[in-house]
């Protein structure tokens, strides 16, 4: 059952909080990657986050032990961690190939990925409802990337590269997803995210150059110190949303993603046209993302209804 009350409204809330944090990262990301690269980020992130999470846990007196896991499980979460880590490596990176509306529109065959390797795996229901999703979602992409394609192979800014990483990226969450799942039979979804994040920095410190944060000036600081607490709040706000709401219901509404990064591009972009660059759309590329979004909306929602925690997103899809 579900941990509290059930809460539709603050679970909306939540929910719509989750995807706006989300939404927005890739601005602030943007701005980061001006003077860091990618990898020492998400080393950032990942030492931020573990921090945080150890304190959390140690205030509980509920720090993860090694027998907790058999050996195999550990290879298994060693497996998801590296999963995770190249997520968030390549999500951020894709960001120098292709625009950020792009690349969330792209991001959403991440949960496609993930509900192909549930029902192959884990042998999970396939619905019509599900089905439908699925078409919607091609379909846009096919739409989507109708347009932008040409743009991309004439842009000076953008490459297909992008399109090759940012699918990757989602390919690379939809593993850890499937590989964490099995995890949670041992550890609590806290005890997991803080193995992840303190064995995550440990695999990035050595292709990481910490030491670039001694160039970077205020706005550029404000913006890394922005993706490490959006970690964390749009993990806790997530969190939350799925202890008072149905799972399906949670998924559904992080679907729109790509409309918040769009507005906040689109802001961006008047501010500061150097740095940012949203690509001209035109109605055939916005019909294809809205189906892109009606697509993932229903595969989320054609899940049978559930009253026990999914953690399959609780490190933050699409880094």
């Amino acid at each position: 059952m579900l941990d509290t009350a059930y809460r539709p409204v603050y679970g909306f809330l939540l929910s719509l909080l989750t995807a706006f944090l989300w939404g927005v990262l890739p601005v602030a990301l943007t701005l980061c990657l001006t003077v860091m690269d990618s990898p020492t980020i998400t080393f950032f992130r990942f030492i931020t986050a573990g921090v945080v999470v150890l304190a959390l846990l140690q205030l509980n007196n509920n720090i993860p032990t090694l027998n907790m896991l058999s050996k195999k499980a550990w290879w298994l979460a060693i497996g998801a961690t590296i999963m995770l880590v190249t997520n968030y490596v390549t999500n951020v990176m894709g960001l120098r190939f292709l625009s950020a509306s792009s690349a969330q529109v792209l991001m959403q065959i991440a949960p496609f990925v993930l509900m192909l390797g549930g029902i192959l795996i884990y042998k999970e229901s396939f619905t019509k409802v599900q089905f439908c999703g699925a078409v919607l979602l091609v379909c846009g992409l096919g739409l989507f990337f109708n347009q932008r394609l040409p743009q991309i192979f004439a842009s000076e800014t953008e490459s297909v590269w992008g399109i090759v990483i940012i699918a990757g990226s989602a390919i690379a969450w939809a593993c850890y997803a499937l590989a964490q799942k099995p995890l949670l039979k041992s550890l609590s979804a806290r005890q997991l995210t803080l193995i992840m994040y303190l064995l995550g920095s440990v695999l990035l410190l050595p292709v990481s150059t910490p030491g670039e944060i001694m160039a970077i000036d205020t706005i550029q600081f404000a913006a890394l110190v922005f993706c490490c607490l959006n970690t964390l709040v749009a993990y806790g706000a997530f969190t939350e949303a799925m202890r008072v709401w149905y799972a399906s219901k949670v998924s559904a509404v992080l679907a729109v993603q790509p409309l918040f990064t769009f507005i906040s591009m689109t802001i961006a972009e008047n501010i500061a046209p150097e740095v940012f660059h949203q690509p001209d759309l035109d109605s055939i590329a916005y019909t294809g993302g809205f189906l892109v979004v009606c697509g993932s909306m229903l595969a989320a929602l054609g899940r049978k209804k559930q009253k026990t925690v999914l953690s399959s997103r609780l490190a933050g899809k699409a880094g």
